[in-house]
């Protein structure tokens, strides 16, 4: 009895240590060596400060950024702490009145009552948390984009380009690009037309931006449909 106790006890702090402390410290430290980035939460840093992460969306809405797909994470949308869904079937009413609504805003938003919205603007992803949209989605809000800014619609494309993302190892998903990626983009953009070139990041902080986007909880201007 006591020698089957004490063998049970041994086994239980031995694999303690190795499953809870010696596999996580390792996984760890392989992660920071070869990963560091990525295993830091991908996080998008300027003069400092994280101002977001490349892999969680965040709730866009003034007329000079690029929108991300509607979100139906509560109390607000993109939340992190709480990624869901809408929950609602295929042929639940709700959606289908839901996605009417953006529909008929993202068409008012942009001028263009006719013509058919990429799907990715007035659909949520089933996280809530998704921080990219189709290269489609990205073309359809450049005009609108490049007027409330004073770009040509050439170098907001540029931009876009620049942001969009190919299918992973050449195979795997579709062409995507990063909202938050490009509309800091876009104000770097917009910095090196006011001193006349390319600056350091430091000469302005990207947190004057009216969104709120940036983690910043600025006021927007104008929403976008949710």
């Amino acid at each position: 009895m006591g020698s089957s106790l004490r063998s049970g006890l041994v086994l239980f702090v031995l694999l303690s240590l190795i499953t809870g402390l010696a596999y996580p410290a390792l996984v760890t430290l392989v992660a920071q060596l070869a990963f560091p980035h990525e295993a830091d939460g991908s996080l998008v840093v300027r003069n400092g400060r994280a101002l977001g992460s490349e892999l969680i969306a965040q709730p866009f809405t003034d007329v000079r950024y690029f929108w991300g797909r509607p979100s139906a994470t509560t109390p607000t949308p993109n939340y992190a702490a709480a990624s869901a869904g809408s929950n609602l079937g295929p042929t639940n009413p709700a959606l289908e009145e839901a996605i009417r609504a953006r529909v008929a805003a993202v068409r008012a938003a942009h001028s263009r009552p006719l013509e058919s919205v990429p799907a990715d603007l007035v659909a949520a992803s089933a996280s809530g948390l998704d921080p990219h949209i189709s290269p489609a989605a990205a073309e359809y809000q450049v005009a609108r984009v490049a007027k409330a800014r004073g770009l040509t619609e050439a170098h907001t494309r540029q931009l876009v380009a620049a942001c969009t993302e190919g299918r992973t190892l050449g195979v795997l998903g579709e062409p995507r690009v990063n909202v938050l990626r490009l509309n800091l983009a876009l104000d770097d953009a917009d910095r090196d037309d006011a001193y006349g070139g390319p600056q350091a990041d430091s000469r302005v902080d990207p947190l004057h931006a009216t969104s709120s986007g940036y983690n910043a909880g600025v006021p927007s201007a104008s929403a976008a449909p949710r």
